[in-house]
């Protein structure tokens, strides 16, 4: 990066870019495994073990156990891969994911885009 190629930033929200990329790609690619039933078992059977199979870090490992989203994003976690956890295990959706970004109930955050719409 040049010195004229400034990061993009936005207050409170962490940008999923080239170096986002490379340090959630094994997060990313453990997620990705999640569109197998046989593999979201698995996770299930021994999630720790999981993770370790796919070379997660500490910091990712701590905020898959802890259901920490919000450290999974800040830790190289695309949404559309955490979509495949959330969904396909923890059972949550985007609006899920949203409220849990603003700080916002499901209903609140659901209201937000609503009156956003309008």
């Amino acid at each position: 990066m040049t010195a004229s190629q400034q990061k993009r930033t936005i207050p409170g929200a962490p940008i999923f870019d080239s170096d986002a990329a490379r340090h959630g790609y094994a997060l990313n690619k453990m997620c990705y495994s999640f569109n197998s039933k046989v593999n979201r078992d698995a996770f299930v059977s021994d999630e720790r073990a999981y993770c370790q199979k796919f070379g997660l870090n500490q910091e990712q490992t701590r905020a898959i156990l802890e259901r920490d989203v919000l450290s999974l994003i800040r830790a190289g976690g695309g949404v559309y891969f955490l979509g495949k956890l959330a969904g396909g295990v923890l059972g949550l959706d985007m609006q899920d994911i949203g409220a849990l970004q603003t700080g916002l109930t499901k209903e609140e955050f659901k209201a937000k885009l609503v009156a956003a719409g309008k």
